[in-house]
This record gives structure tokens, sequence and C-alpha cells, in this order.
């Protein structure tokens, strides 16, 4: 110990300094030699949840084998066309003169081509130009930068088999999205060719959509089967239950579940690194959302016990509302606060909710058995999930739960085994890289949602708005075709396929400026900006509604126009559009092809976008401009559903610093009212002091309050008073009085609330000041105290409250209070008043 001592207190000697300085710089060569040599060494690579699940064999597409037999009666093909990708060598000639095309092993074919199930075709593009042209936009040389390099060493899935290629294409970066061939996908528009050989080749018109599973089938889950196959780990208390379960399907002919049972198995999947399921079968039986049945989709195992892949429950997908809610304003209470109210207590339910702007006859047709709906009807879809909370759940940063954003479209289709319509969901997920190895691009519902292995039915709360408005339907001006629909979803895939590639760079980042809700928005600006381009480039269209002016769809068309220019107002709401989304919608349109996409990563575009930054706040405020539209709203919430899971429970989005109501709320006003001020703004900020001025002047000079006289004894002094009064108390008092304590006009309160909040703004504007000066500015006594003083302020407070509902802008209200003080202080003896004669 003494020696120990000595050499911490007393001062080393020169060639221990040298000693200790050479093995410092030695054990640094060999380090920095390490680091170069071996790269792996310096960082080590996180392990992804898609590396932990997909080592599990019946993850594993070999687990199925290829020849099923199936019972076509219990069962039903989950596609027509359906198969798994397979990414071809670099060095793989083409079947054709395509550059991308990608390899698919047959799993289901049509009765006409029934016979190449279980081949392996090429699948390319069709020659049609408009899918041509898709192609050649989102065509990209790889090259993986070090954000991408990053990204996967923290454990998110990358493209890496994609690094080093050259035009890479979408269906090149579909196959290769994850590091193994397992992307299962349905094909639509699909056509047989044959290349010189006479070999067939699959053509699509379409991207294809990610899918899980070959079957499914229609059942009522009764019990588990058996106490022998059970998993080793799973939530909650231990010994798990048994992974086998016994079902009984649905029997057409009677309408109930009283057909043929069976075994079937529904994996447990295993434990991730952030010690939570993805999914788990522990309690399914009992699950108050399978009370209509669930679709079960899967293959035979290599035992020939169907294994269950995804699940789905029937009832969600019913067009039975539970609750049907009628009324402006009742609907937009609902989408603010009624949707995600008590998540964590309706955990293992779902909800259906349907909301309709008007009230009366088409409303009080409905029935439990009756929908607004049709057969072949499609609608728009706004998906949003939350969070994962509980004993295991995810770290909520300073009150706010993200979420995530996304749209899509819903088809009313009629099930092929209770012959009911239903809603039929595909996503289109603007998706960045994550560990889960879920590729941005299309989804149907069960890929997405009920994939046990990837999917976020069981650990996360969803809402998906179905928005059926006729305005979106296609439009035919006398030969000319308009569909906003399928403008919106090319827009969308065109989204989708540059977010599996980084736009070349192998990642695609989450930031303030980029992100699923911002890029969505940003395909639905695109969307807009293509069908005004297509209007006013089209003559035909404009003469076509000229001739037509009473026509429906002329009406129709015009609801779109009232639209496009709500939903454009919400994406940008400073009336400055995004300087990368201008371009990229002009790049799109082929008016300016300089530069291609741009994607700028930047302060001012998050600020000049940062109403679509939220996804929560994207959600509702879309919603709400088509409930004003007058669409159709079904709300079908789902709130960790299927097996439960004791240490997590669901958690509602949030805008930001939404766990704290009033300080959220708050900061929520000041960013909507700080917008900048447009040509109307100054026209209401004019009327309102001529107004103003017509009213207070003539009370003032007849009191004796008001007295022309010159307040400030030279130029500077001027200017510093302008410059205090326009923080103080212009600047201050309209921030308490007006923006913090009256609803901003987005918030769409009903008239009645409106003006009970406005009165107490005005109240307490009013009481504010005598208070104030017999407390911290001494020198408003007695001028403050006096009923002309308190009238001309009340006057004030009035107006700058009208011109605050026009406009929702802080700074027309604050012009309007700093130059009613200044002039009254320096031209009409208000310093002589506060501050006497000298």
């Amino acid at each position: 110990m003494n020696n120990w001592l000595v050499i911490i207190s007393n001062k080393p000697s020169k060639p221990y300094f040298s000693l200790t300085r050479n093995w410092i710089v030695i054990v640094f060569l060999i380090s920095l030699t390490l680091c170069l040599l071996f790269p792996t060494f310096a960082q080590t690579k996180k392990p992804s949840n898609y590396d932990i699940t997909s080592q599990i064999p019946f993850n594993q597409p070999s687990y199925y084998p290829l020849q099923q037999t199936i019972n076509n009666q219990l069962y039903r093909p989950t596609t027509t066309w359906g198969g798994r990708l397979i990414l071809p060598k670099p060095d793989s000639p083409p079947p054709s003169n395509q550059q991308d095309w990608v390899w698919i092993e047959i799993y289901n074919a049509p009765e006409t081509a029934k016979n190449l199930e279980g081949e392996i075709l090429p699948l390319q593009w069709s020659q049609q130009p408009l899918t041509q042209t898709f192609v050649e936009t989102v065509t990209k040389d790889i090259q993986f930068s070090q954000a991408a390099k990053n990204s996967s060493n923290n454990g998110n899935v990358l493209p890496t088999r994609l690094n080093g290629l050259t035009k890479v294409g979408p269906l090149k970066s579909l196959a290769g999205a994850r590091p193994n061939d397992d992307m299962i996908v349905g094909l639509e528009n699909v056509k047989i060719t044959t290349n010189e050989g006479g070999s067939p080749i699959l053509e699509t018109t379409l991207e294809p959509m990610q899918i899980t599973g070959r079957y499914y089938a229609l059942v009522d889950i009764l019990r588990t089967a058996t106490t022998n196959a059970t998993p080793e780990n799973c939530p909650g208390n231990q010994p798990c239950t048994s992974e086998l379960f016994q079902v009984r399907h649905y029997n057409p002919t009677t309408k109930k579940f009283d057909g043929a049972t069976e075994i079937i198995r529904i994996p447990q999947q295993p434990l991730l690194p952030n010690k939570l399921f993805q999914s788990t079968p522990q309690g399914i039986t009992d699950s108050p959302a399978g009370k209509a049945g669930w679709y079960i989709y899967g293959a035979k195992d290599r035992e020939g016990m169907f294994t269950v892949q995804a699940v789905k429950p029937r009832s969600l997908f019913q067009l039975q509302p539970e609750q049907t809610i009628q009324g402006k304003t009742a609907g937009i209470k609902y989408i603010d606060r009624q949707n995600w109210q008590n998540t964590e207590s309706r955990k293992g339910t779902i909800q259906s909710v349907l909301v309709i702007e008007e009230q009366g006859s088409k409303v009080d047709k409905l029935s439990p058995t009756h929908s607004l709906l049709k057969e072949g009807d499609y609608a728009l879809v706004i998906h949003l999930f939350g969070g994962i909370g509980g004993e295991k759940g995810e770290p909520i940063l300073a009150g706010t739960v993200t979420g995530h954003f996304s749209y899509g479209l819903a088809q009313v289709v009629r099930d092929t085994f209770t012959n009911e319509l239903q809603f039929d969901i595909k996503y289109q997920q603007v998706y960045a890289q994550n560990s889960n190895g879920i590729i941005s691009g299309t989804h149907h519902w069960e890929n997405y949602m009920g994939n046990l292995e990837k999917g976020w039915l069981g650990t996360r709360p969803v809402s998906d708005v179905v928005i059926k408005l006729d305005a979106l339907k296609d439009y035919d001006f006398g030969g000319v075709i308009l569909s906003p629909f399928r403008e919106f979803m090319y827009q969308l895939q065109i989204m989708t396929a540059r977010y599996r590639t980084g736009d070349g760079t192998g990642v695609a980042r989450v930031t303030p400026a980029t992100s699923c809700v911002q890029d969505s928005s940003q395909a639905l600006f695109i969307a807009i900006k293509s069908i005004e381009n297509k209007f006013y480039s089209t003559p035909e269209i404009q003469t076509w509604l000229k001739s037509h002016p009473n026509d429906p769809q002329t009406l129709r068309f015009q609801q779109l126009v009232s639209l496009g220019k709500k939903l454009e107002k919400a994406l940008v709401p400073r009336g400055v559009v995004r300087p990368d989304w201008q371009q990229n919608a002009e790049y799109l349109a082929g008016i300016n092809a300089r530069n291609g996409f741009v994607n700028e990563i930047s302060i001012v575009n998050s600020i000049l976008s940062w109403r679509s930054m939220m996804p929560r706040r994207a959600h509702d405020e879309v919603s709400a401009i088509f409930l004003e539209s007058g669409a159709e709203l079904w709300f079908l919430r789902t709130n960790q559903v299927g097996g439960y899971d004791p240490d997590i429970e669901p958690v509602a989005p949030t805008v930001a610093l939404g766990q704290f109501p009033l300080i959220s709320k708050l900061i929520e006003r000041l960013i909507f009212a700080s917008r900048l001020m447009n040509g109307q703004d100054w026209l209401v900020v004019g009327m309102t002091l001529l107004v103003y001025g017509a009213i207070a002047l003539p009370l003032g000079f007849n009191s004796g309050f008001l007295q022309v006289s010159s307040g400030f004894s030279n130029i500077k002094e001027l200017f510093q008073g302008l410059v205090m009064a326009f923080f103080t108390p212009a600047l201050i008092e309209e921030l308490i009085f007006r923006v913090f304590l009256l609803p901003h006009p987005t918030e769409r309160v009903s008239t009645i609330m409106w003006w009970l909040w406005a009165g107490l703004s005005l109240f307490l504007f009013i009481i504010y000041h005598p208070i104030n000066a017999l407390t911290f500015h001494p020198q408003g006594n007695p001028t403050f105290m006096k009923p002309i003083f308190l009238t001309l302020t009340g006057i004030l407070g009035l107006v700058c409250t009208v011109a605050y509902q026009l406009t929702g802008c802080l700074w027309v209200v604050v012009i309007i209070h700093w130059a009613v003080v200044v002039i009254w202080q320096y031209w009409l003896g208000g310093k002589e008043k506060l501050y006497g004669s000298n």
C-alpha cells in the first residue's frame, strides 16, 4: 500500500514518462492496424430481430413443402398468382431485354396455369408506357453510404445483396430487400409470355404485393389440443400452453362454425433482444376479438399440419359498425379525442365505428347489416399505430409517442367463405429500414398487421380509417380518364420503391424532414399537383366541364378541387412549398428533370411541413378534412389483439409532448399561430385598425382621455419605444390572451365552445390591466383603473379576438395591438398619463 501511495504522490521521473509514451504509441498503432484490416473489430454488428426470427424453422419458406395437399372446401389460396421472389445472380442473363427482372417460385396459379405451380419462372414488367415510366423513375445504382453501413451495424435490415449493383429497379429492390430470398408476394394483372426458346415468362403491370401464407381458412379457435407441444418460452406465467389448437371450420351452408374440426399449430415467436415477443398464441382462445372467428393464413408443414403464419379477426372487416356517430361536431370530437381515449383499458379488443358528417335520412336508413358501401367500391385508408407500454414496453421520450403513419387502399369485396361484404385492405407502407425486416411497399393487411413474425396486431394499438368519398372515383371527360386513386397510389409506389433503396444510398433515414408521415404526405402533395397539371394541360377536360356544368360528374370534380385545396393547405401550412417537394413534383411531371429526386434534410424543410411531421397530427388532420368534405369514415381499431401478453399494454400515439396535455396544447397552438403572414392577413390588420379607430377615437376624444401630443423627444427614444412595445405589451399579452387561451381555428371546436373561451379570454384581458397596475406596473395606476381605459381595452381585446379567429396568425394580433399602443403612447397622450409630463 505504501508503494502505491508513493507512486501516486510523487512526480514520475522523465524515463518513466518516456516508457509510458512509447507503449501508448505502440498500442495505438496496433489498434489502428486491426481497425483497418478488420473493420468488424472496430464496430460489432448488432443482430436484428429478423436475424433471430428468420433462424426459426417455421419462419423459413423451406419449412413448407412446395407440393401441398389441401382440402378446397376448407382452405382457399391467398391469391390467384402467388410465390416467392428470388434475386438473380449478378451475372444471370435477363430473359429479355429488360434489366429489372427476378425469379419467382410459383406457389399459387389460376386454373388455366396450374401446371406452373412449383416452377421457378422469370418475372418482369409489362411494356405498358405507365409501367415502364414507373420502373425508369425509381431505377438506381446502389452504393451504400456510411449512414447505410451504420444503420446495418445498429441492427437494421438493409438490402446488402444489392450493394454495388447497377440499374436496380423495383422488382430487384423488392426481392433483394432482405438477406434471404423469403419475400412472398401476390401478383395482379399477370400476363404469360414466352422467350425466344418458348419458355414462359410472367409479366406484371403492378408492383407485387407482400403477402403471408399460401392458403387461408375461416375458423373458430376452440381450445388447446395437447400439452405436449409447448414452447420453451412465452409471455406471462410458465409453463407455456400448447402451440396446437383445435379449430372448427366455418360452414358456408349453415353459415355457422359447425364444419370440420382440425388440429392446427399457431407457433410461439422467439424472445427478441428488447425482451418482447412479436406475437403469442397464449390466451387466443379467450380473445374477444375472435367472437366472429379468425382468418388463419399459412401452409402445411413437413408433417402435414397446417401451421399458421398470420391471423385476422373477421369481425373487424365486416360492414357492421358497432357505433355510428352522426354530425360534424360529434365526428370531430371522436377524431380528436374519443378514437384514442382509454386505449390502455381496451387491451385485447377491437372497435368498428362509422362517422358521417350529415344527419338525416341517409344515416337513418343504416341498420346493423346495411352500409353506405357497395361491392366493388374503393376507399382511401389512413393507417396509424401507437406505442408499446407496460412492464416491458418501449421508452417514451419527453411524453411523446410518435407512432407510424401510412396510406392505403380498401375495396369492398364479397368473402368467399361467408358471401358477406367486407373490407379488403392493402397498405402502401412508406417504411424506413428497421430491425424486424418490414419492407417498404404494398402490403396486404394480414402481412403487415397479422403476420406472427413481423406484424403489429399483437403488440401495438392501431387505427385504420377507411374513407369513402364519391369525389375520389374515376372521371371520364369524354374519353379522357382521370383517376385520383390511381394517381395517388402511383405516387405512393414511387415513394415506397425509393425508400427500399434510399435513392441509391441503401438506407432511408428517419428525420424530422424525412419519415413515413412526411414522405406519405409528399406523395399526396405530388398527386394533387399531378392532377392539377393534367387538368390545366388537357383542354378536353376543361371543354367537357364547361359544356356539362350541371352534370353529376362536374359537381363531383368541383368537390375534388375543393378537397385538394384543403389538403394542400394542410400539407403546406405556411404557404411556402418545401423546395424538395416542389422539385420532385416537377421531376415526376416532366417539367424539370435536371437533378432527379431530391431529399433535403434541413431545419427549414421541417418547419415548412411541420403539420405533417407527427403521425397523430396528420392522421387526425386529414381525417377531419375528409369528414368536412362529406366523406364516410370507418374507424377500425385494434388494441394488441390475439394472444395475451401481460407484460405489455397499448399506448395511444400523441402529438409532441402529448402525454403532458396542457404543455402539448400550448406548444401546438404556438406553432400553429406562428405561421408567416400573407396578403389576406395584412388586409385583416388594416380593416381591424380602421374599425377600432372608428370606435375608439370618438369615445376617447369625447371623454377627454385621448389628447393629441408628442410622447418622444428624439428619434432614438421613439425607436426604442417602438421596439419595446412590440415585445411588451403586444407580443406577451397576445400570446397569453389570444394564442394560449383561444382554440386555434384548425382545432375545429364548436361555435358555443369558442365563444365561451373568447368570453373568458376577453374578461381576463380586461381585469389583467388593473391587477397589473396594482402589482408589477405601478405607473399604470390610476390610468388602468379608469372606466374609459378599460372600455377601450375591452374593444381592443374584442377586435383582436375576431382577427385571430379569422386568421389564426399570432403576428396579425401582435401588429394590431402594437399599433394601438404606440399610437396612444406617442401621439395621443399615453406617455403623459403613465409617466407624467416629464
